[in-house]
């Protein structure tokens, strides 16, 4: 077993060589080929698929459940406002600085150090897996949802993101619906044509005003938002054509196929969803892991934003160390402390499961 002290210092090293190494969503080979060769060489058999990098404990039986770790190792690119080099992992009043630091790289080395905590051990009731996954950012084919099918049969999953290590017992899902509005071109100056904008103001109204029956206690109510509008050529034209796009947040109340039913039954528009596959989380409040994590001082929350934990089909949460304000913000960092507290806790966490 790896000691805590030894785990902590050697997760903090880990994520000083994540964050010199460029790795915006799918450009992420040199980091998985850091985290492979990390895992490696502390004994642990990994498997790879493209940018993805994962691992079971050293003892695993298949006749036991499994838990998931996964956390992702993309990035974006730097926001205009950095001041500091985004690749220099420096640490300054307890805080280590640089792209990924927060987001999620303090997360995904924690959940690293926590696997290897239990890498060795005999007497788990579950088998450990643990996935650094490629392109959450983008919410990518070629990450999570590549190498999940891969994993067999989880029961239940921990997602690494900046959290303050409270948990995301819910998590809305996304739809975004590219829609258009037909109508028939004539002439401006005369009363020729049907104008599709006025047909797509329409549908906009009902999108603006209409409100879900069923409100989830965890995330309140659905929210759709119309983002984007296009038009028309020229100012003396009916337009026959107005595009319209609509963000659609979905809590767990509601299947994705479902809203976009409703929406379909209720806009003369047509609606063309890009993907129904973000999916809503959530996991029952009396699950062992809310309570261990909860025992342990965690405070559970609806998540508004999405994330990996879309992709995964059981019960899980969203839970780690730094936080979400963070995120994608100019120097980027998270505190060294948050990082050790947030090993130490999901060890706690873990070690109240395999025990039972």
């Amino acid at each position: 077993m790896f000691k805590l002290q030894k785990l902590q210092s050697d997760a903090i090293e880990l994520l000083k060589g994540l964050i010199k190494i460029e790795s915006f969503s799918k450009q992420e080979n040199n980091t998985a080929d850091l985290l492979n060769q990390f895992l490696v060489d502390r004994g642990v058999s990994t498997e790879r698929l493209k940018n993805n990098v994962w691992a079971f404990n050293k003892h695993f039986d298949a006749a036991k459940p499994t838990i998931l770790l996964n956390s992702h190792h993309d990035t974006v690119k730097p926001n205009p406002g950095y001041t500091n080099d985004p690749y220099d992992p420096f640490v300054k009043d307890g805080k280590l600085y640089g792209l990924g630091s927060n987001d999620a790289g303090g997360c995904l080395v924690s959940l690293i150090s926590t696997f290897l905590h239990f890498y060795e051990r005999e007497d788990l009731k579950f088998n450990i897996c643990i996935a650094a996954t490629a392109e959450e950012e983008i919410s990518g084919f070629d990450g999570l949802e590549l190498v999940y099918p891969l994993l067999g049969e989880i029961d239940f999953a921990i997602v690494g993101e900046p959290t303050l290590m409270d948990i995301a017992v819910a998590e809305k899902g996304l739809m975004v619906l590219d829609c258009v509005a037909i109508g028939k071109a004539g002439h401006a100056a005369r009363e020729e044509g049907d104008n599709a904008i006025y047909k797509a103001l329409k549908d906009i109204e009902w999108i603006r005003n209409y409100k879900f029956e069923k409100e989830s206690p965890h995330l309140g109510p659905m929210k759709m938002s119309v983002t984007i509008i296009n038009a028309g050529y020229q100012h003396n034209v009916v337009p026959e054509k107005c595009n319209f796009t609509i963000d659609v947040r979905i809590t767990e109340m509601y299947k994705n196929e479902e809203v976009l039913k409703i929406i379909d039954d209720n806009i003369e528009s047509e609606v063309n969803p890009r993907s129904v596959r973000l999916r809503p989380s959530f996991i029952d409040p009396d699950h062992d892991l809310v309570k261990a994590a909860i025992k342990y001082g965690a405070k559970t929350y609806g998540s508004p934003t999405t994330s990996d934990q879309a992709l995964i089909p059981v019960p899980s949460v969203k839970m780690g160390p730094g936080n979400s304000a963070r995120s994608h913000t100019a120097n980027e960092f998270i505190y060294l402390i948050e990082i050790e507290e947030g090993i130490e806790k999901y060890i706690k966490i873990l070690e109240e499961l395999v025990k039972k």
